[in-house]
């Protein structure tokens, strides 16, 4: 599903990665741990593609990924791999069934289909009542929930995300970690998680542990 290959990167003469090597499978939920500065989120961008590696190979469905450019990276992307940060990132001016419909849009998706599957992924998600309501409307766990529909709405084999509950209340983060698993058990999709939270990183599949752009354990549940 996806394999990393030596993947090193620095910035400057700050080397922030310095050989990463990973599997992961498809419908695993694997959690990345480790202090601020150890290089999960960097990796994190390199796996979804927002960030090139200076060597190494990352390869996705048999898809030699870091040999992509332009064009055809950025569509690659927006198929595959869906997103979810810790500050959700949406369109204050939009509502939320128009900020979960964006993607679809820029993947040549037509108005009506959009709207009818980001209005699933939101009843799905709970958060259905709230589709026309903008974001500053919405709790801190609605928005995240808007977020989790976005990152879903092109069916992506991957979802990436960045610290997703570090601006939740624990009741909130809690819901959220249990709604990953049950997305899991739905759409078999794989989940790559940057957390400070231990609660959500053990319960993980898999916990992999960075220090200093390496890493250190993989542990299996």
């Amino acid at each position: 599903m996806i394999e990393v290959r030596n993947i090193k990167k620095s910035y400057g003469p700050l080397e922030v990665l310095k050989g990463i090597n990973l599997s992961i499978n498809k419908g695993e939920i694997v959690s990345i741990v480790g202090a601020s500065g150890a290089g999960k989120t960097t990796l994190l961008q390199i796996l979804g593609t927002l960030d090139n590696a200076d060597s190494g190979q990352l390869f996705i469905n048999d898809t030699e990924v870091s040999s992509l450019k332009g064009k055809k990276i950025a569509k690659f992307r927006n198929q595959n791999i869906g997103f979810v940060f810790q500050f959700h990132h949406l369109l204050p001016e939009f509502t939320a069934l128009e900020n979960v419909c964006i993607p679809y849009y820029i993947n040549n998706g037509n108005k009506k289909e959009a709207e009818t599957k980001a209005m699933k992924l939101l009843e799905i998600l709970g958060v259905g009542a709230r589709a026309n309501h903008k974001p500053n409307e919405l709790s801190g766990g609605e928005q995240q929930r808007v977020a989790v529909a976005r990152a879903l709405i092109n069916d992506p084999a991957i979802v990436l995300a960045d610290e997703p509950s570090g601006n939740l209340d624990s009741a909130t983060a809690n819901n959220l970690h249990q709604l990953f698993f049950k997305l899991r058990e739905e759409f078999n999709q794989t989940f790559i998680i940057v957390t400070h939270n231990e609660e959500l990183a053990a319960m993980a599949d898999r916990k992999i542990v960075m220090r200093d752009g390496n890493v250190l354990n993989d542990f299996n549940a």
